[in-house]
């Protein structure tokens, strides 16, 4: 995961050092490379899972790192946010209880490819929903839209660590990406209902 200054080879200055928005989730991505099999990140047996503690480890990292924006920017006071992070923790929490055999998590190629928000098409009043800070706050705004909805904007460093875990839109958990086999299956299924329909029609 790279930000605004790598993309656009920015080197900054002390002097321009923003406060962090976020916690540091650099070991959080570390616990990520053990259990990614999404994208270019397969493996080349097919059949080989990651251990369900890795897993876990990778969901319980993600649940603290919100648990620490939960009650606002800099743990400061509790903002409006707090049922949203109170829920992605919950859910977070709950696979790290139970792991699943594999992650369920869009591939790079998928985050890399979201609609990019200009800074010119921001207002004011636009905050991230998981951070709570506002879009403009940041003198280099990396935002991006989900396909669910329009108004559905992030910051692509905190909406990334949760779509890497999970395929769904954090606010209206709506499906973004399905793997290729599950679309197949679906597809499948499709055609089997159709062919049933068509018999007894």
């Amino acid at each position: 995961m790279s930000g605004y200054e790598v993309e656009h080879n920015i080197k900054p200055t002390a002097a321009q050092d923003p406060p962090r928005r976020r916690p540091d989730l650099s070991t959080f991505f570390s616990a990520l490379d053990q259990v990614d099999t999404s994208g270019t990140h397969a493996p080349n047996n097919a059949h080989s899972l990651p251990l369900p503690g890795d897993i876990s480890a990778a969901f319980r990292l993600l649940a603290n790192a919100f648990d620490t924006m939960r009650g606002g920017a800099g743990g400061g006071p509790a903002s409006a946010h707090d049922d949203l992070m109170t829920s992605l923790i919950e859910s977070l929490m709950r696979e790290a209880d139970s792991p699943p055999t594999e992650l369920k998590g869009c591939p790079d190629e998928f985050i890399a490819a979201l609609d990019r928000v200009p800074k010119g098409q921001l207002r004011e009043d636009q905050s991230c929903p998981i951070c709570a800070m506002p879009f403009l706050d940041d003198a280099y705004p990396l935002v991006v839209r989900l396909p669910c909805h329009r108004d559905h904007l992030f910051d692509l460093e905190c909406i990334e660590p949760w779509l890497k875990l999970n395929a769904t839109c954090p606010m209206d958990r709506k499906t973004l990406w399905k793997r290729p086999e599950e679309k197949r299956r679906e597809a499948r299924e499709e055609d089997s209902e159709e062919e049933f329909d068509d018999m007894y029609a």
